[in-house]
């Protein structure tokens, strides 16, 4: 079985976003790339997460070439794709249906850094224009708008989160919808109070040194 690893830990995550609230029934997907393999691991389209074993994860080469698994994969197997192929720091991605980033993607808004974890994405998160789930369109709005970021929201639609690994992948989704769940509750009553670029700046330059050293 290729890629035995990151295909447990696609199951392993897949059961976490269900647990942590983070999407609903089979919403989302979740994929790891193996660079030196020019491979990734994707989880299959419509199997409930608590429902799906490692052989059911679905392998796909760099260009989109399913390689080994029975099942069909996700339908936004694109929208990896083009992250694995066009950028080096990114080995990880979860698409999420959450409610609160979604919902500032249904009104077509960018969450702005209302709170400093927001850094964890970058100085903001856009929101990328829409498209119709698993077109390549949708995965060029989404490339697009994530471009030196770490998220985005998608029109209509989710939230999309990158990393170097599943775990960090992870973490972003979390907090990301953590800060659109605040943004969401102090624009109910009243303007909340943005934090500047120069601020978000300093932010993004400590977390290069945020955590234990490995």
């Amino acid at each position: 079985m290729l890629m035995k690893e990151e295909r447990q830990l696609i199951v392993e995550y897949g059961k976490k976003l269900l647990t942590s609230g983070l999407t609903k029934g089979t919403g989302g997907n979740l994929s790891i790339f193996n660079r030196d393999k020019g491979l990734f691991a994707i989880s299959p389209t419509g199997i409930d997460y608590f429902q799906t074993e490692p052989e059911d994860v679905v392998i796909l080469s760099i260009d989109g070439e399913q390689v080994e698994g029975h099942r069909k994969p996700s339908s936004e197997v694109e929208m990896h794709r083009v992250f694995y192929e066009r950028r080096t720091d990114i080995d990880a991605i979860i698409h999420t249906h959450t409610m609160y980033a979604t919902t500032l993607a249904c009104l077509n808004w960018s969450l702005p850094p209302v709170h400093y974890m927001v850094a964890l994405a970058g100085l903001d998160v856009r929101c990328a224009k829409y498209a119709t789930y698993g077109t390549k369109e949708l995965a060029e709005n989404a490339f697009e708008a994530m471009k030196d970021r770490k998220a985005v929201l998608l029109a209509n639609h989710g939230l999309l989160a990158g990393a170097n690994d599943l775990l960090n992948a992870f973490n972003i989704t979390e907090e990301i919808e953590y800060c659109a769940e605040l943004y969401y509750r102090t624009k109910s009553i009243g303007e909340p109070v943005i934090l500047s670029e120069e601020e978000m700046i300093l932010m993004l330059d400590k977390f290069k040194t945020y955590g234990q050293r490995k």
